[in-house]
C-alpha cells in the first residue's frame, strides 16, 4: 500500500516553494490572495499547488478504499469456498 502522507518534498521541488508552509496557511484559514501577497507566489501557481494536493489526497483515499474492499472480498471468498476453516 502507498504511504499515508503526501510527498511534500517532491511538491516543494516541483514548485520551488515551501509547500508545508502553504498547507499550514490554508489550514489556518488564509485565502489564496492573502497567501499570494505574503509569499509573493502567483495566485495561479497557488491554485495548481492546491489542486495537486487535492489530487494526491483523492489518490490516497481511493487506494485505501480499494485495499479495504480487496481485503473484504478475500475474506468473503475464503468463507464461501472453504466454510470449514
Amino acid at each position: 500500500m502507498q504511504s499515508e502522507r503526501i510527498d511534500e518534498k517532491s511538491l516543494c521541488k516541483k514548485y520551488r516553494t515551501n509547500v508545508a508552509r502553504l498547507i499550514r496557511a490554508w489550514k489556518k484559514g488564509f485565502t489564496d490572495m492573502e497567501i499570494a501577497q505574503e509569499t509573493g507566489i502567483d495566485p495561479i501557481k497557488l491554485q495548481q499547488i492546491k489542486s495537486d494536493i487535492e489530487m494526491a489526497h483523492r489518490r490516497l483515499r481511493q487506494a485505501r478504499k480499494n485495499s479495504s474492499l480487496a481485503d473484504q472480498a478475500v475474506r468473503q471468498r475464503h468463507i464461501f469456498f472453504n466454510p470449514f476453516t
